[in-house]
């Protein structure tokens, strides 16, 4: 269904608000679930109903049952599912978002890297990106990093699961009230400010930008296409959303895209306590690949 056909379905129905009954949101959650390994508990219901009332509007759609049935068809199933994934993922990040991740970045992990590696490119994946502050900073990270080591170079691969927040990444458009994370040096040096100084938007420069390539990923997709091997990962407040059988399964994926000896970054509300991934914890919700 294309957006004209979708836009002028919206602007002749009345708004109102659908329920989803609990047999619904069985079905829904369960297909959640099975196309992207997303967990919706029975206290998500609400939220998850809220979430779809756009979709349902813009389809001209009076049920959840409908909604469901217009999912589930195979004919329509890929581009609803995008669309429908956008509306129910939380992101939530920050520039800077637990600092000492970068610190430990900075002067732990690339001095290593570099005495060991010298040119080759340093590879990083950030795993949930969202709208781009933490492939973005990171990038800031090591273009401060290699301005004081010539022939240093990397690239960053930034994906999510959700094509809004990618769109919003690329854009790479900021208010200037999230930038207090960010350093006044960084600042000056990465980030651009409109014309207009009322709007208070800020963007990031050209250079760096173009440092970072962002794509959709699915988390249950084999072997994520990644073409090389990897030195670090940030996959930070990502696996809380999955089971834990799940959250094995992708740990398992990311160690075998990582180097002997890499790392992998995770959110502080995360732990791999119990969970069968030969990852070495090196410090707080950092972790290397054994070997």
């Amino acid at each position: 269904m294309n957006n004209n056909s979708d836009e002028k379905r919206e602007s002749g129905f009345t708004h109102f608000m659908a329920r989803l009954s609990n047999r619904d949101f069985a079905r829904l959650s369960r297909f959640i679930y099975e196309q992207c390994g997303i967990k919706m508990p029975e206290a998500k219901k609400t939220m998850l109903e809220g979430r779809l009332q756009k979709r349902l509007r813009v389809l001209g759609m009076k049920n959840f049952a409908e909604y469901i049935d217009y999912l589930f068809d195979p004919a329509e199933n890929n581009h609803e599912l995008v669309l429908m994934i956008d509306q129910v993922t939380t992101n939530k990040t920050d520039f800077f978002r637990e600092p000492d991740h970068f610190a430990y970045l900075q002067e732990q992990v690339l001095p290593s890297w570099w005495e060991k590696n010298g040119t080759r490119p340093f590879m990083l994946w950030s795993a949930g990106c969202s709208t781009g502050q933490e492939p973005y900073t990171l990038a800031m990270v090591l273009s401060e990093f290699a301005a004081s080591r010539p022939g240093f170079n990397f690239q960053i691969l930034a994906t999510d699961i959700s094509t809004r927040v990618l769109e919003q990444a690329r854009r790479a458009v900021y208010h200037e009230d999230q930038l207090a994370p960010v350093p006044i040096d960084l600042r000056r040096k990465y980030l651009l400010r409109s014309k207009n100084r009322q709007s208070g938007l800020v963007r990031i420069i050209p250079q760096l930008r173009a440092r970072v390539r962002f794509r959709r990923l699915n988390f249950l997709e084999n072997n994520f296409g990644l073409r090389v091997p990897l030195d670090v990962i940030f996959c930070r407040n990502v696996i809380i959303y999955f089971d834990r059988s799940t959250q094995v399964r992708l740990l398992q994926s990311f160690n075998g895209h990582l180097r002997t000896g890499a790392y992998i970054f995770m959110g502080h509300s995360e732990t791999l306590n119990g969970l069968d991934v030969p990852l070495l914890s090196v410090a707080p919700a950092v972790y290397r690949k054994r070997g």
